[in-house]
């Protein structure tokens, strides 16, 4: 262990020998997981406190933490509670029963739907990773974890606070709830009522979060790391391209309803950013029937033209790409190119089960592997896994959310990482004609897609 995850170590202990809950906030990429584990070791080899306890994590991470604990600390008793009805019952009557396991390592969704079996136990420690899905205290994973019986709850999180104070109240009061009861007092005392006060609201909020909350930055504890460096890439527009975006800002559904499937444009933004992915994410814009793979997939989408022209550099300089976008449908086109090209690849998405996530990572990650790109939904791919033998990161669409892009490029940029990481973000430039109605003067506005979206939502 390095020193600072030594210092994360002594730090949890502590919490532990107070009484306290906390939340363990490093930067993404710190190994946090490894701390964690280390945690549960000292409690098992120092204190003879084998639990039980519960780890609940994202699906896509549970491979890795099992992998992990099956690495750092192979004496715990590690079960992955996840699978089909049967499997799960077969898990619940043989491997889930008291004195035959220390750790239960389940998902978001196992949690809320198991909730019955998993009561049944006086759970030690339960440990939430990716904790920041439980920012709404609304929400029915956040009401869920709060029906368990626990002793210590530890919440592991990269993105402690990501919109606003609220948030931040809803992870506390989950950890702390006779203390952080109220969330109208706790906005009260962070009450920022001009900008001379910013310094100190947050100078109140170290003070009030320094026993709860520990987070390190890569800058400053992982000097050894190679930097990242983040590129933003404009391109144009196809002829298809600007076709389908002029009706969709026309509201022209004859052209947009070409495939013979009528639709309402509900969700005007979602439809422009689409167009600037692929136009082949409408239906009917694609040439067929027959279907058939050719140049036409690269030359009908600006950016699959940029992605073209970059891939063959990147793999001629033996670097290794990971490729992230938020639509399922548009990974499916991106397959389609890869395979025309003859790149190796391999795919991580909702879709994916846990045992072909587990492969697939396994596959691009072992020493020689002939897998040039790993393609990853944002959303599903972009959380706790370790990717670290990859160099470049291309984020094909941006997220709403900046931090799950975050998320994303420090798949590649964590401890492991022996190479500079390079970010290339594509950015379709757009141009938007404005029509004076009451002169003779045509305004041309050249906006870059999320600008262009955003536009168009404000004046919605």
């Amino acid at each position: 262990m390095r020193d600072y995850q030594l210092a994360g170590l002594n730090w949890l202990i502590r919490l532990y020998e107070n009484g306290i809950n906390g939340i363990l906030a490093d930067e993404m990429g710190l190994g946090k997981t490894l701390q964690t584990i280390s945690l549960l070791g000292y409690l098992h080899e120092f204190r003879g406190i084998t639990g039980p306890h519960m780890v609940v994590a994202p699906k896509s991470t549970l491979g890795n933490w099992m992998k992990e604990i099956q690495r750092f600390c192979p004496v715990l008793r590690a079960v992955k509670f996840l699978g089909n009805p049967e499997e799960r019952n077969h898990i619940r009557e043989n491997l889930l029963a008291p004195g035959k396991f220390d750790v239960c390592v389940t998902s978001f969704e196992m949690a809320i739907k198991e909730k019955t079996a998993l009561r049944r136990f006086s759970w030690r420690y339960i440990i939430i990773d990716e904790a920041h899905r439980i920012k709404n205290e609304n929400s029915l994973l956040s009401k869920t974890m709060r029906l368990f019986s626990t002793n210590y709850r530890l919440l592991i999180t990269g993105t402690p606070l990501q919109n606003n104070l609220h948030e931040l109240w809803s992870l506390l009061n989950f950890l702390l709830p006779e203390i952080f009861s109220s969330a109208e007092t706790f906005d009260e005392w962070f009450q920022i009522s001009g900008e001379n006060d910013q310094h100190e609201v947050v100078q109140q909020l170290h003070k009030v979060l320094r026993p709860f909350l520990l987070r390190r930055l890569k800058s400053d504890v992982e000097k050894g790391l190679p930097p990242k460096k983040e590129t933003i890439l404009k391109v144009g527009m196809s002829e298809m391209q600007k076709q389908y975006y002029r009706a969709l800002l026309q509201k022209d559904l004859e052209v947009i309803n070409a495939g013979g499937e009528r639709k309402r444009l509900l969700n005007i933004a979602m439809q422009l950013r689409k167009c600037c992915n692929h136009p082949y994410l409408f239906q009917g814009a694609e040439p067929g029937p027959p279907y058939t793979t050719g140049d036409h997939l690269i030359e009908n989408a600006g950016k699959m033209v940029l992605l073209d022209k970059l891939l063959p550099k990147l793999k001629a300089r033996d670097s290794r790409v990971l490729i992230f976008s938020q639509m399922t449908r548009l990974l499916d086109i991106l397959e389609d190119y890869l395979m025309y090209r003859g790149y190796q690849y391999c795919r991580i998405d909702g879709n994916t089960g846990g045992d072909d996530r587990d492969a697939s990572i396994e596959a691009f990650n072992k020493p020689g592997s002939e897998k040039f790109i790993f393609l990853l939904s944002t959303r599903a791919g972009g959380l706790g896994i370790n990717l670290a033998t990859a160099d470049i990161v291309v984020l094909y669409d941006s997220d709403w959310n900046p931090q799950v892009d975050l998320q994303a490029q420090d798949r590649a940029h964590r401890i492991g990482q022996k190479k500079e990481v390079q970010v290339f973000r594509f950015c379709t430039e757009v141009l938007i004609y404005i029509w004076k109605w009451k002169g003779s003067s045509i305004f041309y506005l050249y906006l870059t897609e999320n600008i262009a979206c955003s536009i168009l939502l404000r004046k919605k």
